[in-house]
């Protein structure tokens, strides 16, 4: 993959962007590669240049990544200022529902439609997603699809004024967990242990909710990458976004160990089992 500086916006060039109408609402979505689909959803305060790099490294692994747009400037190394303002317009929008403790995000609905076009777009097996920060307990409603198949949590953070609430219904939590045991799926989990905004509180919440099926890990603060951007540096402010912001891209770092599990659990769950159907077909 072509090294491109975080510390400058992205153009996105290398992705396709498309206006996808669904349930009524159009957004815009950046497509990009081959294989079966997964769905990245940006943390706040937008798809920046660390999330972009995350998608691509999706779509290096043999994946279509399928990249929404839901709040803030594409590709943007958003300053803290403008980070702010991007978070507080979606704390009060009703898409989002910031501070519901049991309820999950209406828009939530709309990325599961997105599920079921990237896997009627795309094939194979099912569908991949990973929810991060404001959205990461998307990831986790989705599996209302029957499409998804392999959901990642990456330091799900609402609702915001309960740190011990999922921020799903109860109902669609007991719907998850028989999926779950009925297909024999699991969700995997990431979150630093100083993470303010994602705490050991809401995994606890997700593990009584989910049992043995929810699969956490929990990274030292020590792991975490100093170099941020504005907005992580001065309003974040803790060890928080695994997988982008704060993921230090070196050999042996615990946070790219975090990355390639996760590359390893889509695979494991969507491109792998695809070749399998493959080899199955090929030898009859």
């Amino acid at each position: 993959m072509t090294q491109r500086k975080l510390q400058e916006d992205d153009p996105l060039a290398d992705f396709s962007p498309r206006e996808i109408t669904l349930d009524d609402a159009t957004k815009r979505v950046y497509v990009a590669g081959r294989g079966p689909a997964v769905i990245v959803m940006a943390e706040m305060p937008g798809i920046s240049p660390h999330v972009a790099r995350f998608a691509r490294w999706v779509r290096d692994a043999g994946f279509t990544v399928y990249m929404p747009s839901l709040f803030g400037r594409d590709g943007a190394v958003a300053t803290a200022e403008e980070g702010v303002k991007v978070f507080r317009r979606a704390c009060v929008s009703a898409e989002f529902r910031a501070f519901a403790a049991d309820e999950a995000s209406p828009v939530t609905q709309w990325l599961r439609a997105l599920a079921r076009l990237a896997h009627a777009e795309c094939g194979g097996p099912g569908v991949g997603a990973i929810g991060m920060c404001f959205t990461g307990n998307f990831a986790l409603s989705m599996m209302l699809e029957p499409a998804v198949l392999a959901p990642v949590l990456s330091q799900p953070s609402l609702p915001l004024e309960n740190p011990a609430a999922t921020g799903i219904a109860p109902a669609e939590l007991a719907a998850v967990r028989a999926r779950l045991e009925r297909e024999d799926l699991t969700v995997r989990a990431y979150r630093f242990a100083g993470d303010k905004w994602c705490t050991a509180q809401r995994f606890a919440a997700f593990t009584e909710a989910l049992g043995p099926r929810f699969v956490a890990r929990v990274l030292p603060d020590s792991a975490a990458s100093r170099d941020t951007p504005p907005f992580f540096r001065d309003v974040v402010a803790s060890p928080h976004s695994v997988v982008t912001a704060h993921l230090i891209d070196e050999a042996g770092q615990p946070t790219l160990s975090a990355r390639d599990e996760i590359l390893d659990f889509f695979a494991a769950r969507l491109r792998r089992a695809t070749e399998a159907v493959r080899t199955t077909a090929a030898g009859a």
